[in-house]
């Protein structure tokens, strides 16, 4: 389960009282490249899922957009409170929590929206479509160097990967979204040095074979 279920209880009460004392910010006005860019992204991630109903695909494309307006905004936010003051300033770490806490409910509120438009393999889809398909790549090549995984370990593997796309999602670049998958397979190749595998003379082995 996404972790983040776990924390999140806590760092609502303290955001609740940051977001009650800030006062509204001033609406951005819309950048017309990037609402370009966002449409035409929301658009080749929405393809693939082939839906026949045009109403249907526009607004989950719609969806899809709105999800990136969203986190951007957001991420302008956290990126500016995070190069802002110093790093043990309990206000600020207090308005980042906040930002944490309403990050968490934009996930939660997007995947309820999908979730009414479309069944879950078709959202699994867009989550893969917002994170390059970096679960099934990586997922294939570790049963590539390890043919011999159980069916448990097997298991474990896909359950972290999918783990690390959820917060990936969420990401405001390429480079963080990389950055869980990099931080989850850290996470795998302990695992599996803790059960005897050796990656790297797996990966020379499959070298070597090709």
């Amino acid at each position: 389960m996404w972790r983040l279920l776990t924390v999140v209880p806590v760092l609502f009460v303290c955001a609740s009282a940051v977001l009650a004392a800030s006062p509204p910010a001033a609406e951005p006005q819309p950048d017309p490249q990037y609402e370009r860019v966002i449409a035409e992204r929301a658009a080749k991630i929405v393809a693939p899922l082939e839906l026949a109903d045009a109403e249907q695909a526009a607004r989950v494309a719609g969806l899809i957009a709105d999800q990136y307006r969203s986190l951007s905004a957001l991420h302008a936010r956290r990126d500016a409170l995070r190069a802002a003051g110093d790093q043990d300033d309990a206000g600020r770490q207090a308005a980042l929590q906040a930002i944490a806490v309403e990050q968490y409910q934009l996930h939660r509120g997007y995947l309820a929206r999908l979730a009414a438009e479309l069944p879950a393999a078709q959202i699994d889809q867009i989550k893969d479509g917002m994170t390059y398909g970096v679960v099934a790549g990586t997922y294939g090549r570790y049963l590539q160097l390890l043919p011999e995984l159980t069916p448990d370990e097997r298991r474990q593997i896909k359950a972290w990967l999918i783990e690390a796309r959820e917060y990936a999602m969420d990401g405001g670049s390429s480079e963080e979204k990389h950055g869980w998958f990099r931080k989850y397979k850290g996470r795998i190749t302990n695992y599996l040095s803790q059960r005897g595998y050796d990656l790297a003379a797996a990966e020379q082995r499959l070298a070597e074979g090709e």
